[in-house]
């Protein structure tokens, strides 16, 4: 599976450019995650990209499924866009590999829609503890490898205050998006405050 993890690194840095840094992390039971991360720059300033390295070495199976197989099913990494100089980013490499090992570890099938929560802030001072996941195919496009396996699927996560996330359980994915955009909310905005929800 190490041929798929050189083609994905290959598609984050077409995409992302060269990494700057790079950590890896490694879970009992699990294989290595990587977090690559790419400085970049966009309309509001300077921004930083991290990214997954290893999620999509085997695909995510139900966990109710008796049988694994080991070529079929979803593949993804996770890629998580934030400003620079704000806050100390750099801590959320733990967080996001937990986040990229949760289908290997709890056997969970990460997909759009879905929120993931981490149990602690995001980094230092962080008012997040979980994300959104969005649809893939904006800022790095889906890979395609050799049937019978899907495509490497490159998720962004949306950072969620404890607030956000509730009314999201409640009011679903779109209901939360569409408020942030009739809000005009810097999702990438490392300290940002959760956005009216009355």
């Amino acid at each position: 599976m190490s041929d798929v993890l050189a083609l994905v690194e290959a598609r984050l840095r077409t995409a992302l450019g060269e990494p700057d840094a790079r950590a890896a992390v490694t879970f009992l039971g699990t294989d290595r995650i990587e977090v690559l991360r790419f400085t970049a720059s966009d309309a509001g300033g300077e921004v930083v990209r991290y990214a997954t390295l290893g999620m999509s070495a085997q695909p995510m199976a139900d966990p109710t499924a008796t049988l694994v197989d080991p070529l079929r099913g979803p593949r993804a990494e996770l890629v998580l866009t934030v400003r620079k100089g704000r806050a100390d980013t750099d801590k959320v490499l733990r967080p996001l590999a937990v986040l990229a090992a949760s289908p290997q570890v709890e056997g969970v099938i990460v997909a759009p829609g879905a929120s993931l929560d981490t149990g602690e802030p995001l980094w230092p001072e962080a008012p997040f503890t979980s994300v959104l996941v969005a649809e893939s195919g904006g800022l790095v496009e889906d890979l395609e490898l050799d049937e019978p396996m899907e495509s490497v699927r490159f998720l962004p996560l949306l950072p969620m205050t404890p607030n956000e996330a509730a009314w999201k359980r409640v009011q679903g994915a779109a209901a939360l998006e569409e408020r942030w955009l009739r809000h005009g909310t810097d999702l990438r905005d490392p300290l940002r405050a959760g956005v009216p929800l009355g």
